[in-house]
């Protein structure tokens, strides 16, 4: 009985020698292991694998079809390809999406990085970037307006009001600015939700709710974008000739425009504040806000419309518009919390003598010398016109 065991452990252990054999013979080279399973190797990029023709002289040589039969299920020369940039087939036209063949982009180096490819650096530029700094700025300048406005409080009209008023804003004009606020306004509401939404909402409402709730704002935004780029424009040919520099403007600027002294410095319709968001805020990011976001939606002409063009226009993109809300965070507080009778003049067009000349000296005057055509009222108040104070 013990000689018939001792025969069969033999015979057991011999072909499982045969098997191991065997199998190393026919076993895929270590390079498509995946490096997760091999401790000690750190990951590297599909571009940074390489033959190893020691292992096979005939390795480096081989095609697809020889590669196939030799170490079944290899796929690493596909993937070497698809890392190169290599375009494939696909059905849709060069001239809609010329880079509809090619997987996945080219891997580069980048100059202090690791090897990778552009797709994958856009992404680090803007979850390591763009989110979270853009975000803290977003915080930032709104924390600093909520300290200004319960520290130093708004501007208020030292004298009483005269009763009589003068006519700040046309009606076109504020039909003009309207319009522009409520395309911004869109814009920027949809803008951080698909930004940032999923850090300050999606933990709230959850997942269900904030996938329908992003999709009617992305939709928005595509709907919005054109008015506001429309009205943009006409804001920008109607309010550019009384937001040119004139003299008073670098000392305005020198003093903060008095604010925190509480003696205003004297100013035309607009003050150098109000220019520098004209100029910088309206006409500067917010024309790169507009050509960027044609660039995304494919509308401007000349463009190949290829990864990159898309990635570089995304953050540009970004870049402005997070510039451009800071800007109008402060307009939008100025305009209407910072400065009594600021945000009634917007809506009804007329303001108060008093508060035009505490806030605009140098256009008051020049309305009442006659060098400036406005509507004036002669006497009191009219009926259905609120006072400003």
């Amino acid at each position: 009985m013990k000689t018939a065991f001792t025969n069969a452990s033999a015979l057991l252990a011999a072909l499982l020698l045969c098997s191991a054999s065997a199998w190393a013979q026919t076993a895929p080279a270590a390079e498509s292991a995946p490096a997760s399973a091999m401790p000690g190797i750190q990951s590297m990029n599909i571009a940074d694998v390489k033959p190893d023709a020691s292992a096979d002289p005939g390795y480096a040589t081989q095609t697809n079809g020889e590669r196939a039969r030799v170490q079944p299920g290899n796929n690493a020369p596909m993937w070497r390809q698809v890392g190169s940039g290599v375009a494939g087939f696909s059905s849709l036209p060069k001239s809609q999406a010329p880079e509809a063949g090619v997987l996945i982009q080219p891997f580069v180096q980048y100059p202090g990085s690791r090897v990778t490819n552009a797709g994958e650096a856009w992404r680090q530029v803007r979850n390591n970037w763009l989110i979270p700094y853009g975000g803290s700025l977003l915080l930032i300048v709104l924390g600093a307006i909520a300290l200004f406005h319960f520290k130093i409080g708004p501007m208020k009209v030292k004298e009483e009001p005269t009763g009589r008023l003068i006519e700040r804003f046309s009606a076109f004009e504020r039909s003009a600015h309207w319009a522009n606020v409520a395309a911004f306004l869109t814009l920027a509401v949809s803008g951080v939700v698909m930004a940032f939404g999923k850090f300050f909402l999606l933990p709230v409402i959850g997942t269900t709710l904030f996938g329908w709730l992003s999709y009617a704002l992305k939709n928005a935004h595509n709907f919005a974008g054109p008015l506001f780029a429309v009205s943009l424009l006409v804001v920008i040919v109607t309010f550019m000739r009384d937001n040119m520099p004139a003299k008073g403007d670098l000392t305005w600027l020198l003093k903060g425009g008095g604010i925190f002294s509480g003696h205003e410095v004297d100013s035309a319709r607009y003050n150098a504040g109000e220019k520098v968001v004209f100029w910088v805020g309206v006409f500067a990011l917010g024309l790169t806000v507009v050509v960027s976001g044609l660039a995304m939606d494919k509308l401007l002409p000349g463009l190949s419309y290829d990864r990159s063009t898309m990635q570089i226009a995304h953050m540009v993109h970004s870049v402005a518009t997070l510039l451009m809300m800071v800007m109008m965070m402060g307009h939008i507080y100025l305009g209407s919390l910072g400065t009594k009778g600021a945000l009634e003049g917007m809506r009804t067009g007329y303001v108060d003598e008093t508060w035009a000349e505490q806030h605009h000296k140098l256009w008051f005057d020049d309305i009442k010398a006659g060098r400036i055509p406005a509507q004036r009222t002669p006497s009191a108040q009219p009926a259905g016109k609120p006072v400003q104070v």
